[in-house]
């Protein structure tokens, strides 16, 4: 496909986390950095304000490798999924669209239900069920663990799908407890189940062999 940059010679490039598809930030690139993009294998733009090639996480250290590019169907936009290393805005938030113009509807994701519980955490609330687990103390947090996971394997055992999810849930949520109580993040798992798979594609590369 053959790509459309402006009179300028400029293309909007939308960068996303490859693991969350949260959207990090967005800059411009032209031909020659989206090449230097291409044969390094880390995010290159152009800056406007500076007239110059800038590498992300040149100075930073905040590195963007890229999983892959794509073009919109107009071929006037780039989508590039990376695996990113540190945050991608220069304030130090994770993601450069931190600002709210508006809100509608809520939407679920694991990162928000963390920071929810890690809020109950840092400034507890009397009538919060996670701000009283973390009042018990980790011995509290465990024993639920241990009593949700017995219930996921009662609800699977008898093949019961809906009760099976309803436990899971369970589950999933008193882990994330745990999580903000050990001070794990959701970005150290996905980095521990990604390295899992791609040891698992070494190990099935190698058995092709």
């Amino acid at each position: 496909m053959e790509l459309k940059f402006d009179e300028k010679g400029l293309i909007p490039a939308i960068v996303q986390d490859y693991r969350t598809g949260k959207v990090l930030m967005m800059a411009y690139m032209n031909e020659e950095s989206l090449r230097l993009t291409m044969e390094e294998g880390r995010c290159c733009f152009w800056s406007r304000s500076r007239g110059e090639l800038w590498r992300k996480g040149e100075t930073s250290g905040n590195v963007q490798k890229v999983v892959s590019i794509k073009a919109d169907c107009d071929g006037d936009t780039l989508l590039i999924s990376v695996d990113k290393e540190g945050p991608a805005c220069h304030t130090g938030s994770e993601s450069c669209f931190f600002n709210t113009v508006f809100e509608g509807g809520e939407t679920f994701t694991y990162e928000g239900l963390y920071e929810l519980i890690r809020g109950r955490k840092d400034s507890p609330r009397e009538d919060s069920y996670t701000s009283y687990l973390f009042e018990k103390g980790l011995e509290k947090i465990l024993k639920k663990i241990g009593e949700e996971s017995c219930e996921v394997v009662i609800a699977a055992m008898k093949r019961d799908k809906k009760e099976t999810v309803y436990e899971i849930a369970d589950l999933v949520y008193h882990l994330m407890v745990l999580m903000a109580e050990a001070g794990i993040t959701p970005d150290e798992i996905n980095a521990e189940l990604a390295s899992r798979h791609v040891i698992d594609k070494k190990v099935k590369q190698e058995k092709m062999k």
